[in-house]
Order: C-alpha cells, then structure tokens, then sequence
C-alpha cells in the first residue's frame, strides 16, 4: 500500500502538485476522483463520514482543493468559493459590521471595489480611498479613523503598483487592523503574503490558480483558527462554494502554476521591453522594469514579476483602435490563462469605477500575456500599434 509522503519539507512545485493528492484509497487512482454527490450517508443520525455531511457544507474534491491553496500560500486554512468575489464577501461580511471601515488601495479591480462601496456600502461599511504605496499617508489614514481592515492588491489591477507588504503589515498591526491582500496577479508561486506579514489571502482562482480560462472561482487562505471559522460560518452560511468539478478543475490548473508562472514572467517581461520606447506607446507599466516605481520591492518580496503589462497609449481613441487590431491577444475580460488577452480596462474590467476615486484612464490597455511563442506575440503586437 502506498502511504502519504511527508510534505513538511517540500518544494513548491512538489507541494502545488501533491498536497491535497493522495491517490485514491479504495481503488488505488493516482488522480482523487470528482466527488459529484449533493449528500451524505450518515452511519446513524449524526454518524458522519470523514465529516461530511451535505456539499455546501462540505466536499471531498472541495477538500482537497483547500488543503492545497492553504499549504501553498503557508496558511492553516483554505476557503474555496464559487467566484473571487463571492469569496470577498464572504471575507468582508465575517470580518466587518455595519459602522467599521476599510481601507482599500486607489488602484484596485473595480469588482472589488463595487463590492465594498455599493454592496456593503448600502450595509453601513464605510470605506477609504488611500495611496498604499505611501506609507504616510497609510499610517495617516489609520490614525484618523482607526479602520478594521486594510485591503491591498500588489501587484494591482490594472497600473500593476506594488506595496511593501511586510512594511504595510506592521503599520496596519500597529493600529490593531487586519490586513488582506489579494494575489492574485502574483500567485503564490511569486509572492507569499502571509509569510510577509499579511492577515489573509483572497485570490480570484479563476485566473492564474486556474490558469486555462475554463473555471470560475475564488479562495480566502489565513492562518488564525478562530478568524477562519468565522468566514466557514459565512462560507457555509451563505453558500456561495465552489462545485466539486470547479474545484476539480482549478486543482488541475495549480499543479502548473509553477512553470507556468514562470514562463508567463518571461513573456511578460520580452513583451514589456520591445514596447518600450515605441513610438506609439505613451508608457509602460510592468514591474519588471528597472524604472517601475515598485521595481525594488517587488524584486525583494517576491520572485518574479508576473504576466501583466499594461500599456499607456497616446488617448482613448488610440487605446481602443490597439485593443481592437490585436490577432493573438484576444479582447475579453479576465486574465491569467495560458492564451493571451488584451483588455480596456475603462470600458470593460473597471467600468464600474467610473466617477470614483479609482477610475481608470480611457488611454490605458491592460495585456495578459499568455504563453504562446514569445516572437509570435511581439510581432501581434507590433502590427496593432502599427494600426493606431
């Protein structure tokens, strides 16, 4: 019979592919089948089986996928939910009452930000805008209104801007706060914010954990037992969770993610490079860069710089006419799968945002840079600026 492998030293490729994956007991399968029950025989009222009960409550393929997202990000415990937005819900509403108050980045997903100004904003949460880059004018926030919690993204979505996470979590601990940071854009394969500091990890599985553009879901990774229960209760009170094919499937993608990431960081990384100096490109923003603001502490806290470049052209009108004549970037929403996209984040992502604090210029386009041949995409590239 084969036993379970210690993992407790293993590395984050073997970890991505082997936590939460033993092989089947009964029949011995390398890959744990997709558990598509809705319920659970119970030996006698209350005899429960491994737990389980009923799938919002509880799943095995959920299971497994939870074990994994929390042993990759150095976390106790993993939350998998059926969108990244369900799982910041679900986070906010655990954490937060009516009259608390957040910070939250000025450049942020404007799901994120739509969920805290107009969803829980009706609630009674306030929430401000601050420049988290900006330790000052953090520290200056936390001393006015002493809020709850702190959300950052780092990279964020889409001037990919990068916070100190480990300067940030002191300050934000300093003044009893909670600091969340979503990573999706890094993934853990990059950055492991929990071990820089960080309260709790939200990541829109649907992009890179993912990574194939064929699920939909979200995860909330912590380390305290009592702050954990607290959002299960929300998880399972609420029921917004992840089926088990979702959870199957996004399982699958996190057993690439290390290469992938990799590889999704070189292309990035060419693609940022040739767009530089181009007569038709305003700016470039990749943290890659030597001259990206957030280059060096980016360099320090994680260990790549990821798959996002987002590109200033000259205007609106510019922008639009570059989303529009790309062959190979394809024009859609979300990102982080194997394909490339390229988005307009003013009229699609972050149209939300507009007339707030973190609207989005109409002259930016955001590239997910996939992992097609690196020339192919350069030259796609080259030919959409040509049409501007």
């Amino acid at each position: 019979m084969t036993h379970a492998h210690d993992l407790s030293a293993a590395g984050f490729e073997t970890l991505a592919i082997r936590a939460g994956q033993d092989p089947d007991p009964t029949t011995g399968a390398v890959i744990p089948p997709v558990h598509l029950s809705s319920t659970f025989v119970q030996d006698g009222i209350g005899g429960l089986r491994g737990g389980y009960e009923y799938g919002r409550a509880g799943n095995p393929t959920r299971t497994a996928l939870e074990m994994q997202l929390a042993t990759l990000e150095g976390g106790a415990h993993g939350l998998s939910f059926a969108s990244g937005l369900a799982a910041e819900d679900a986070l906010l509403r655990a954490v937060l009452k009516p009259g608390d108050e957040l910070l939250i980045g000025d450049d942020a997903y404007g799901g994120t930000y739509r969920l805290v100004s107009r969803v829980l904003g009706a609630w009674g949460v306030r929430h401000r805008v601050v420049d988290l880059t900006d330790l000052d004018a953090v520290r200056a926030a936390l001393q006015e209104s002493r809020p709850r919690l702190v959300w950052a993204e780092t990279p964020s979505n889409p001037f990919l801007r990068v916070t100190d996470i480990a300067a940030l979590a002191e300050l934000v601990h300093a003044h009893d706060a909670l600091l969340v940071v979503d990573n999706t854009f890094a993934t853990p394969a990059l950055q492991r914010p929990l071990l820089l500091g960080a309260d709790v990890v939200v990541h829109s599985t649907t992009k890179y954990l993912g990574g194939h553009s064929d699920v939909v879901g979200g995860a909330v990774v912590l380390r305290d037992d009592t702050f954990a229960e607290q959002v299960r209760f929300v998880q399972f009170a609420a029921g917004a969770v992840s089926g088990p094919l979702d959870a199957w499937l996004t399982t699958r993608g996190i057993k690439t993610l290390a290469v992938r990431m990799q590889r999704h960081g070189e292309n990035a990384l060419a693609v940022a490079q040739r767009l530089v100096g181009h007569a038709a490109v305003t700016r470039v923003h990749y943290p890659g860069l030597p001259d990206h603001p957030g280059h060096e502490v980016a360099a320090r806290q994680a260990s790549g710089f990821g798959g996002i470049v987002t590109v200033e052209l000259a205007d609106g009108g510019a922008a639009r006419r570059f989303a529009e004549a790309t062959r190979l970037f394809t024009l859609a929403e979300s990102l982080g799968g194997v394909e490339s996209l390229v988005n307009h984040p003013a009229s699609m992502t972050h149209a939300s945002v507009r007339g707030t604090p973190l609207e989005v210029t109409e002259s930016i386009v955001r590239l997910s840079v996939g992992l097609e041949s690196v020339g192919d995409l350069v030259a796609d590239l080259e030919q959409a600026l040509a049409a501007v």
